[in-house]
C-alpha cells in the first residue's frame, strides 16, 4: 500500500507548514458543473483509508468527509458550470475551479499539491500524477469535492427527475441517454459533450 502521508512529510521537514491539497470531480459527466476543492489539514493529520474518492464507497466517503471537516485547518470549494465548461472546455474549466478554490482560501498555503495539473497560482506547488493516492491533503480535497458534487446532483434530480441525476451523478449512463432521447437535453446538460451534440445535431438535421 502507497504512504500517502509521504509527501507531506517531505515538505514538513522542509519547513512547510501548511500544505494544500487540490483536487477536483466531475470531469466525464454530460450534466452538471465540475467541483475543485482544496483543504489544508493540520501536520501529522491520518485516518487509515483515506484515499482517492473514487475507490470508497459512498457511506466511507461520507464518514471521511466529516472527519476532514472536523479537523482541517481550512477547506474551499468551487463549482464551475456547464455554461462555462461549454465555453472553455473542461480542461480549463478544471484549472479554473481549482485556482479559485486555492485563492478562496482564508489561509495561505506554504505549499500546494495538486493531482496531475498545471497551475497559475501565486504559491509553490507541485503537480503529483495519482495524487490522490500518493497525497492525504489531495484525497482529501477529492473526497470534499466528490461529497459536495453529488449532494448538488441530488437536489438537481429533484428539479429533473426523469434524468436520474441522483443515481448516475450526470454521467453518461444508457438510462440517462434514453432519457435525452425521450425528454430532450436541458440548460444543466454540457452542449459540447457527446452525446448531447450529437442529440443537437440530429435535432438539427430533423428540422432541416
Amino acid at each position: 500500500m502507497i504512504d500517502n502521508t509521504e509527501n507531506e512529510k517531505r515538505l514538513f521537514h522542509q519547513g512547510k507548514k501548511l500544505i494544500a491539497g487540490v483536487d477536483e470531480v466531475g470531469r466525464g459527466p454530460i450534466a452538471g458543473p465540475v467541483v475543485a476543492a482544496c483543504v489544508i489539514l493540520p501536520p501529522n493529520f491520518y485516518i487509515e483509508g483515506l484515499t482517492d474518492s473514487k475507490k470508497l464507497t459512498e457511506k466511507e466517503r461520507n464518514y471521511f468527509f466529516e472527519e476532514i471537516y472536523k479537523h482541517a485547518i481550512d477547506i474551499r470549494y468551487e463549482f464551475v458550470d456547464e455554461t462555462i465548461i461549454d465555453q472553455i472546455n473542461i480542461l480549463k474549466a478544471s484549472r479554473l475551479a481549482m485556482e479559485t478554490a486555492i485563492m478562496a482560501c482564508c489561509v495561505k498555503p506554504d505549499y500546494v499539491l495538486v493531482d496531475a495539473m498545471k497551475l497559475n497560482i501565486p504559491y509553490e506547488y507541485e503537480s503529483i500524477i495519482k495524487g490522490d493516492e500518493k497525497s492525504i491533503s489531495i484525497a482529501a480535497a477529492s473526497v470534499v469535492a466528490k461529497v459536495i458534487r453529488d449532494r448538488y446532483m441530488k437536489d438537481l434530480a429533484v428539479q429533473y427527475p426523469e434524468y436520474q441525476l441522483d443515481k448516475n451523478k450526470g454521467y453518461p449512463t444508457k438510462a440517462h441517454k434514453q432519457a435525452i432521447k425521450e425528454h430532450g437535453i436541458r440548460d444543466i446538460h454540457r452542449k459540447t459533450f457527446s452525446p448531447i451534440k450529437d442529440h443537437i445535431m440530429e435535432q438539427m438535421t430533423l428540422k432541416l
